[in-house]
């Protein structure tokens, strides 16, 4: 997995790249974590583009990272707009 952050004035771009799975989802968590103190008002995407698998920690991590910035996915494939879409309504955590 490779992870990439461009910043500009006004937006902040989260890009990754290959499979998200444990234990390289810790990864993006540290990169979230160090990004979320800084992206302020500016807005958010996340560019999910590169994604070729994404496990359900990853998921949770996007659905985490949504719920807190509202941020934009940017997503080109049936999977990554699913994935995408999941964040956004907020994916469950329980076993149900």
């Amino acid at each position: 997995m490779k992870i990439t952050i461009q910043e500009a004035d006004r937006a902040v771009t989260l890009k990754i790249e290959g499979r998200a799975t444990e234990p390289l989802v810790a990864e993006l968590h540290r990169a979230w974590q160090d990004l979320a103190a800084s992206v302020g008002s500016r807005k958010l995407s996340v560019d999910l583009r590169g994604v070729t698998f994404m496990d359900v920690t990853g998921r949770r991590l996007l659905a985490e990272i949504h719920a807190k910035t509202g941020a934009e996915f940017l997503a080109d494939t049936p999977m990554t707009k699913y994935f995408a879409e999941e964040a956004m309504q907020g994916i469950r955590t329980d076993s149900r």
